[in-house]
């Protein structure tokens, strides 16, 4: 089956990274019907205005992930919804391994394994971790790359606008629906900024006990202070 694809892209300071992103979707999508679509949370559209591609969609929307997304989503022509992190680049064939994924009735989306673009030992420990994790769970987080037929997004009501843990509610939502969820096992690769800047360790145990703490039922209003910390601080 011969699919449309629309990349949505939630920003907020990315003027330095965009423009790298949007030629690396083009690059992979020259053989594909697909649309890069940008939202940016910064009312300046600081992002936004950096963007040279012309044909790019850009979208102004307040500040958070799922709102982003879901206005994003909102002005998508594809039959398939392509969440991408700014920071993060998908495998050379995605396009072509999506379809065939989403080609099986029963599967309404999924995602790819992590990878992350540095040299560093620790990382393929994380990746590892990751992978066993998604395949445990098969619930896969935003920065894998989250893929889903837009008629289950609709179906589902989009995202929940919530500060953090909005993509672990989608997958869940969308596996109690009755959707397989697909981890696809080739990786994508994004930036080990945020682990660098906050590090490794602290950052990975921080994220592992805000999903323990998520899955028990706490208020993700709650957790955000733990994962937002510098807005706490302002």
């Amino acid at each position: 089956m011969k699919h449309s694809f629309s990349f949505i892209i939630p920003v907020l300071n990315e003027a330095l990274l965009i423009n790298n992103t949007v030629r690396h979707l083009q690059e992979i999508s020259l053989r594909y019907d697909a649309e890069i679509i940008v939202v940016d949370g910064d009312a300046a559209a600081t992002t936004l205005s950096c963007i040279q591609e012309k044909q790019v969609k850009k979208v102004g929307s307040p500040k958070g992930r799922g709102t982003q997304m879901n206005k994003g989503a909102s002005v998508a022509g594809g039959d398939i919804f392509l969440f991408l992190h700014a920071d993060t680049e998908l495998p050379a064939d995605a396009l072509g391994l999506i379809s065939a994924v989403l080609d099986e009735p029963a599967c309404g989306g999924g995602a790819f394994d992590l990878g992350i673009k540095s040299d560093r030992p620790v990382f393929r420990l994380i990746e590892r971790m990751v992978s066993f994790r998604s395949r445990i769970t098969n619930i896969p987080y935003g920065d894998q790359a989250i893929f889903m037929r837009r008629e289950v997004f609709e179906k589902l009501g989009g995202y929940r606008e919530i500060p953090i843990m909005e993509d672990v509610e989608l997958m869940r939502r969308m596996k109690r629906t009755g959707y397989t969820v697909r981890i696809i096992p080739e990786k994508v690769r994004t930036s080990p900024r945020r682990w660098e800047r906050e590090g490794v360790l602290s950052c990975t145990l921080r994220n592992w006990t805000l999903m323990a703490l998520y899955l028990l039922g706490r208020d993700p209003e709650k957790l955000a202070k733990y994962y937002y910390p510098e807005k706490n601080a302002e």
